[in-house]
């Protein structure tokens, strides 16, 4: 990498992180970025944040996705910039992006996992998360 990674705000590291889930699978769904405008439009952790920065962010998890240390550094980023009281938040949300287009590939399921491993979620807390978001995507 020739310039130094930007740092990010509790807010940008979430947003990271759902994109991230987003393209684990290498294909952008629309589902997907849908899910993620709606929950910067509403959840109270995005209140002040500017929504213009989601591109910016966005563009700075996919240049880091085709480096080969990318991911590592991705987390790097995630880690400093996110509390971590905001860690089983930022695992929701990546829960409930990949549960958006209902399908959830073994990409998806991997990047979910190495996740919740640098987040260092508990096992029975991820559990009760992403059954959470498995119910609130169930279509009929």
């Amino acid at each position: 990498m020739s310039k130094p990674l930007p740092s990010l705000s509790p807010q940008d590291a979430l947003i990271a992180v759902m994109v991230a889930v987003s393209v684990s699978d290498e294909t952008i769904r629309t589902a997907e970025l849908l899910a993620i405008e709606r929950m910067v439009d509403s959840l109270p952790v995005f209140g002040n944040y500017d929504a213009d920065r989601i591109r910016v962010v966005a563009q700075t998890v996919y240049t880091l996705m085709e480096e080969e240390e990318g991911l590592d550094a991705l987390f790097g980023l995630v880690r400093d910039g996110l509390p971590e009281r905001l860690h089983e938040t930022a695992y929701a949300l990546a829960c409930d992006v990949a549960a958006s287009d209902v399908k959830v590939g073994q990409p998806e399921l991997r990047m979910l996992e190495e996740l919740r491993h640098e987040l260092d979620i508990d096992r029975l807390h991820a559990a009760a998360i992403e059954r959470g978001s498995r119910a609130r995507h169930m279509t009929l």
